[in-house]
Formats: structure tokens, C-alpha cells, sequence
């Protein structure tokens, strides 16, 4: 009896990990910031300096580097909730968490600050 609920809770956890990495997979690759849709105060400038300098490139090994609202060189990141939920971190650990909507060629992050579109490079 033992052995058959651990080989239960071996395939479940199996499952759960195959589903977690497809969106990661998704997810590694290079992006550009097309869009963005500020829901606080934001001035054009620094719009146009994300629009213009917007970055991201997520590594399998759980690392991303770019540029959001500034440069981030040595950050990480983890995709939880069946890839609906993606948390950057910086250099300093700042955590930056968002909802995400991973396709093929577009990702789409919401926080409460803003609302970024990115597509594949």
C-alpha cells in the first residue's frame, strides 16, 4: 500500500513539473517592449525610454538580464502558477511581481504599476 501512494505521489509530482517547465520553455528567449500602458502616473519621457531601450532576455538557468524601468545585469526570475505569475528580481533583490500571458511570440506583464507588451525577438 505505501509503495503505490508514493509512486502516486511521484507521478504527481511529475506532472506538476512538466507543466510548470512548458511555460518556462516559453518563456526563455529574448523580448522587446512594444506597448506600454501605464496605470499610475508616468511621464512620456520615461515611456519613451522604456518603448526605446525595453529589453528582456530570461535564460533557463533562471536568470534574466535587460531593461525595465532601469538596467538589470544580474537578475532572476520565477514563473509560478502554471506561468501565469512571473516575479523579476534585481541585483539588490527587488522583487517585481506580475500576472503573465506567455505565447508563442508575445508576453504580456501586468502589475500594479504598468502594463507591458513584449514580443520574441
Amino acid at each position: 500500500m505505501k509503495k503505490s501512494n508514493l509512486f502516486i505521489f511521484g507521478i504527481a509530482l511529475l506532472t506538476i513539473i512538466m507543466v510548470s517547465c512548458k511555460g518556462r520553455n516559453k518563456l526563455v528567449n529574448s523580448w522587446k517592449i512594444t506597448a506600454v500602458e501605464a496605470k499610475m502616473p508616468l511621464s512620456d519621457s520615461l515611456k519613451n525610454v522604456i518603448l526605446t531601450n525595453g529589453t528582456l532576455t530570461f535564460t533557463k538557468d533562471g536568470h534574466v538580464t535587460g531593461f525595465l524601468q532601469r538596467e538589470i545585469t544580474d537578475g532572476t526570475y520565477a514563473l509560478t502558477n502554471g506561468g501565469k505569475t512571473l516575479v523579476i528580481k534585481d541585483e539588490t533583490g527587488t522583487p517585481y511581481p506580475c500576472e503573465s500571458t506567455i505565447t508563442n511570440d508575445k508576453l504580456i506583464l501586468d502589475s500594479k504599476e504598468m502594463k507591458l507588451t513584449l514580443d520574441k525577438i
